[in-house]
């Protein structure tokens, strides 16, 4: 998205066409002679990688500034859960139980998305890493509600290619799973959390850290299935091993269903306690 000047300086744009069209001599061919922010081999040099995070981070910051995204709702989950009516393809027979939850994303996605349209479509924008499964869902339910949703995408050893559904204008590529997950949080007004693997994992508890931590800021942090997380993760041997407080249980609820999510983040800051919260 480019932006008029803002001062009298030539601009970098026109002199990277201009530097193009000077005469071919052995000077012009020389990699020294090239911009520096123009040289494909030397951005990618080792040495340059603070600037690439710089870039990286920045970017997506001022695309999503300029298209007026204020907050997110964050969707963590899953790449390999189908969608129900291709459950009959999923490789074990828990992935195809658990395609259910493509729905429940879908749908939650759809209801979030509606009620930041009704409130001005700045807030509750719904981020997803803008891949398969979970993810699709997510930025299908987007589309469905007729609004916007972004995608976060990330170059991997196998081929892949964002979603359909995501908004071209806020789909990105990182190279830094780092740089990737300060994007997901950046903005984050609530974090929900789909069955998924090492991926959703790492991001689940790289956000539940930093909360713990005071690193950020208390959000609504929800898992769907309960019954998977229980069977994944024994969070109450953790607090009676003493390797987590037992308040630190309180940091996240369990729900089954996008509705569930919905009034849980409605009234998320309401006087509970963790055996009484619907969901739980």
């Amino acid at each position: 998205m480019s932006r008029k000047n803002q001062h009298p300086l030539r601009d970098a744009g026109t002199d990277r066409t201009t530097a193009d069209e000077v005469p071919v001599t052995p000077q012009t061919q020389a990699p020294a002679y090239k911009l520096a922010f123009d040289d494909f081999d030397f951005m990618c040099r080792e040495d340059m990688r603070p600037v690439r995070f710089q870039l990286e981070l920045l970017k997506p910051e001022l695309m999503l500034n300029e298209y007026g995204v204020d907050s997110t709702i964050v969707l963590f989950g899953g790449a390999r859960i189908p969608e129900p009516a291709k459950k009959e393809g999923a490789r074990t027979k828990t992935l195809a139980d658990l395609s259910r939850f493509y729905d429940e994303a879908r749908e939650f996605a759809r209801l979030m998305t509606l009620r930041s349209m009704a409130g001005g479509g700045r807030d509750d924008v719904i981020v997803t890493g803008g891949g398969p499964g979970v993810m699709e869902a997510g930025n299908r339910g987007a589309v469905d509600a007729g609004g916007v949703s972004i995608g976060l995408n990330i170059v991997l050893p196998f081929e892949q290619a964002p979603n359909e559904y995501v908004t071209p204008d806020l789909c990105f590529n990182f190279h830094y799973f780092a740089i990737r997950k300060m994007h997901f949080l950046m903005r984050a007004k609530a974090i929900c959390v789909f069955p998924g693997g090492f991926g959703t994992m790492d991001e689940t508890f790289e956000a539940l850290t930093l909360i713990q931590t005071g690193r950020m800021e208390r959000v609504p942090f929800l898992l769907f299935g309960e019954d998977f997380w229980q069977s994944i993760i024994n969070w109450d041997a953790l607090a009676d091993a003493g390797t987590i407080s037992a308040e630190d249980l309180d940091l996240f609820r369990f729900v089954e269903t996008a509705q569930d999510a919905m009034d849980l983040i409605e009234n998320w800051g309401a006087p509970s306690t963790r055996d009484s919260v619907p969901g739980r």
